[in-house]
Protein backbone atom coordinates (compact mmCIF):
# COMPACT_ATOMS: atom_id res chain seq x y z
CA UNK A 1 0.00 0.00 0.00
CA UNK A 2 1.36 3.40 -0.99
CA UNK A 3 1.91 6.27 1.56
CA UNK A 4 -0.63 8.09 0.58
CA UNK A 5 -3.30 5.37 0.86
CA UNK A 6 -1.86 4.24 4.16
CA UNK A 7 -2.36 7.47 5.60
CA UNK A 8 -5.96 7.74 4.35
CA UNK A 9 -6.80 4.49 5.63
CA UNK A 10 -5.01 5.29 9.22
CA UNK A 11 -7.31 8.66 9.39
CA UNK A 12 -10.00 6.67 8.94
CA UNK A 13 -9.18 4.35 11.68
CA UNK A 14 -8.39 7.06 14.36
CA UNK A 15 -11.74 8.99 13.35
CA UNK A 16 -13.75 5.78 13.54
CA UNK A 17 -11.53 4.76 16.98
CA UNK A 18 -12.90 7.96 18.06
CA UNK A 19 -16.25 7.90 17.54
CA UNK A 20 -16.85 4.28 18.58
CA UNK A 21 -15.08 5.14 22.10
CA UNK A 22 -17.68 8.03 22.62
CA UNK A 23 -20.94 6.33 20.34
CA UNK A 24 -22.66 3.38 19.88
CA UNK A 25 -21.90 1.50 16.56
CA UNK A 26 -24.97 2.09 15.13
CA UNK A 27 -25.80 5.66 16.19
CA UNK A 28 -21.83 6.91 13.58
CA UNK A 29 -22.66 7.47 10.07
CA UNK A 30 -19.95 7.44 7.02
CA UNK A 31 -20.73 11.10 6.98
CA UNK A 32 -19.67 10.98 9.77
CA UNK A 33 -16.18 9.50 9.78
CA UNK A 34 -15.45 11.23 6.63
CA UNK A 35 -15.59 14.61 8.30
CA UNK A 36 -13.65 13.59 11.53
CA UNK A 37 -10.73 11.66 9.25
CA UNK A 38 -11.32 14.84 6.78
CA UNK A 39 -11.34 13.10 3.80
CA UNK A 40 -13.46 12.83 1.01
CA UNK A 41 -16.67 10.25 0.29
CA UNK A 42 -14.87 8.14 -2.52
CA UNK A 43 -11.59 8.01 -0.49
CA UNK A 44 -13.41 5.90 2.26
CA UNK A 45 -15.52 4.01 -0.26
CA UNK A 46 -11.93 3.29 -2.20
CA UNK A 47 -10.72 1.49 1.21
CA UNK A 48 -13.77 0.18 2.95
CA UNK A 49 -17.60 -1.07 1.24
CA UNK A 50 -19.46 -0.01 4.39
CA UNK A 51 -19.06 0.96 7.74
CA UNK A 52 -19.14 -2.80 9.18
CA UNK A 53 -16.55 -3.30 6.87
CA UNK A 54 -14.55 -1.02 8.36
CA UNK A 55 -15.20 -2.29 12.08
CA UNK A 56 -14.03 -5.43 10.86
CA UNK A 57 -10.76 -4.59 9.41
CA UNK A 58 -10.22 -1.99 12.58
CA UNK A 59 -10.79 -5.08 14.54
CA UNK A 60 -8.60 -7.40 12.57
CA UNK A 61 -5.78 -4.73 12.10
CA UNK A 62 -5.67 -4.03 16.13
CA UNK A 63 -5.73 -7.70 16.76
CA UNK A 64 -3.69 -9.31 14.36
CA UNK A 65 -0.74 -7.37 15.36
CA UNK A 66 -0.62 -9.07 18.01
CA UNK A 67 -1.51 -12.58 16.68
CA UNK A 68 1.06 -12.14 14.26
CA UNK A 69 3.97 -11.37 16.34
CA UNK A 70 3.76 -15.21 17.25
CA UNK A 71 4.63 -16.17 13.34
CA UNK A 72 7.43 -15.56 10.53
CA UNK A 73 7.50 -11.62 11.71
CA UNK A 74 9.40 -12.14 14.55
CA UNK A 75 9.64 -10.06 17.51
CA UNK A 76 9.67 -6.78 15.96
CA UNK A 77 6.85 -5.86 13.71
CA UNK A 78 4.64 -3.10 12.47
CA UNK A 79 0.83 -2.64 12.07
CA UNK A 80 -0.81 0.07 12.95
CA UNK A 81 1.30 -0.40 16.45
CA UNK A 82 5.42 -0.45 16.11
CA UNK A 83 6.86 -2.66 19.16
CA UNK A 84 8.90 -5.36 20.40
CA UNK A 85 6.90 -8.30 21.46
CA UNK A 86 7.72 -10.28 24.57
CA UNK A 87 7.61 -13.75 24.54
CA UNK A 88 4.75 -13.99 25.99
CA UNK A 89 1.70 -13.20 23.46
CA UNK A 90 -0.96 -13.07 26.28
CA UNK A 91 1.80 -10.59 28.03
CA UNK A 92 1.85 -8.73 25.04
CA UNK A 93 -1.79 -8.70 24.40
CA UNK A 94 -2.11 -7.15 28.08
CA UNK A 95 0.93 -5.06 27.31
CA UNK A 96 -1.01 -3.26 24.73
CA UNK A 97 -4.53 -2.56 26.38
CA UNK A 98 -2.57 -1.10 29.50
CA UNK A 99 -0.92 1.06 27.22
CA UNK A 100 -4.49 1.93 25.03
CA UNK A 101 -2.65 1.86 21.95
CA UNK A 102 -4.93 3.26 19.41
CA UNK A 103 -7.44 3.50 21.86
CA UNK A 104 -7.98 0.00 22.20
CA UNK A 105 -8.65 0.21 25.75
CA UNK A 106 -11.40 2.89 24.91
CA UNK A 107 -13.17 0.74 22.32
CA UNK A 108 -13.54 -2.12 24.62
CA UNK A 109 -14.68 0.00 27.36
CA UNK A 110 -17.39 1.77 25.57
CA UNK A 111 -20.93 0.22 24.60
CA UNK A 112 -19.54 -1.72 21.71
CA UNK A 113 -17.28 -3.83 23.89
CA UNK A 114 -19.21 -7.16 22.77
CA UNK A 115 -18.56 -6.09 18.68
CA UNK A 116 -15.17 -6.50 19.29
CA UNK A 117 -14.51 -9.01 22.07
CA UNK A 118 -16.34 -10.67 19.45
CA UNK A 119 -14.09 -10.37 16.50
CA UNK A 120 -10.94 -10.71 19.03
CA UNK A 121 -12.09 -14.38 20.23
CA UNK A 122 -12.48 -15.40 16.40
CA UNK A 123 -8.91 -14.47 16.26
CA UNK A 124 -7.92 -15.62 19.47
CA UNK A 125 -9.42 -19.16 18.95
CA UNK A 126 -6.46 -19.69 16.32
CA UNK A 127 -3.58 -18.25 18.16
CA UNK A 128 -4.88 -20.42 21.27
CA UNK A 129 -4.52 -23.40 18.87
CA UNK A 130 -0.93 -22.08 18.18
CA UNK A 131 0.06 -21.81 21.42
CA UNK A 132 -1.82 -24.84 23.12
CA UNK A 133 1.41 -26.34 24.26
CA UNK A 134 2.66 -23.04 26.50
CA UNK A 135 -0.68 -24.19 28.91
CA UNK A 136 1.47 -26.96 29.93
CA UNK A 137 -1.79 -28.70 30.64
CA UNK A 138 -2.85 -32.53 30.21
CA UNK A 139 -5.79 -32.86 27.86
CA UNK A 140 -8.19 -35.56 28.51
CA UNK A 141 -8.63 -38.13 25.56
CA UNK A 142 -12.30 -37.70 25.85
CA UNK A 143 -11.96 -33.39 25.91
CA UNK A 144 -12.61 -32.17 22.25
CA UNK A 145 -9.34 -30.43 21.79
CA UNK A 146 -11.66 -27.37 20.12
CA UNK A 147 -13.88 -27.16 23.11
CA UNK A 148 -10.64 -26.84 25.48
CA UNK A 149 -9.14 -23.70 22.99
CA UNK A 150 -13.00 -22.16 22.78
CA UNK A 151 -13.11 -22.33 26.64
CA UNK A 152 -9.49 -20.59 26.94
CA UNK A 153 -9.99 -18.00 24.36
CA UNK A 154 -13.66 -17.37 26.60
CA UNK A 155 -11.57 -17.42 29.48
CA UNK A 156 -9.09 -14.63 28.50
CA UNK A 157 -12.11 -12.61 26.88
CA UNK A 158 -13.51 -12.36 30.24
CA UNK A 159 -9.90 -11.64 32.44
CA UNK A 160 -9.80 -8.81 29.78
CA UNK A 161 -13.43 -7.52 30.61
CA UNK A 162 -12.52 -8.47 34.18
CA UNK A 163 -9.76 -6.56 34.07
CA UNK A 164 -10.73 -2.99 32.02
CA UNK A 165 -14.21 -3.01 34.39
CA UNK A 166 -11.50 -2.88 37.82
CA UNK A 167 -9.73 -0.19 36.14
CA UNK A 168 -6.82 -2.58 35.44
CA UNK A 169 -5.37 -1.90 38.79
CA UNK A 170 -3.25 -5.07 38.50
CA UNK A 171 0.20 -4.77 36.29
CA UNK A 172 0.26 -6.34 32.59
CA UNK A 173 2.39 -9.15 34.87
CA UNK A 174 0.31 -9.54 37.04
CA UNK A 175 -3.06 -10.23 34.56
CA UNK A 176 -0.89 -12.51 32.73
CA UNK A 177 -0.14 -14.39 35.78
CA UNK A 178 -3.70 -14.44 36.76
CA UNK A 179 -4.52 -15.82 33.71
CA UNK A 180 -1.91 -18.65 33.29
CA UNK A 181 -3.03 -19.78 37.05
CA UNK A 182 -6.79 -19.89 36.22
CA UNK A 183 -6.23 -22.08 32.97
CA UNK A 184 -3.50 -24.35 34.70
Amino acid sequence: MDRRRRKSREAIFAAFSELLSKKNFSQITVGEIIEHADIGRATFYSHFETKDYLLKELCEELFCHIFDSTKEHGHTHRHIFDCDAPDSVFLHLFQHLSRNDNHILDLLSSQNNDLFLRYFKVGLVDLIESQLETFEIRIPAELPRNFLVNHIAATFVETVRWWVENKMQESPELITKYFFLVIH
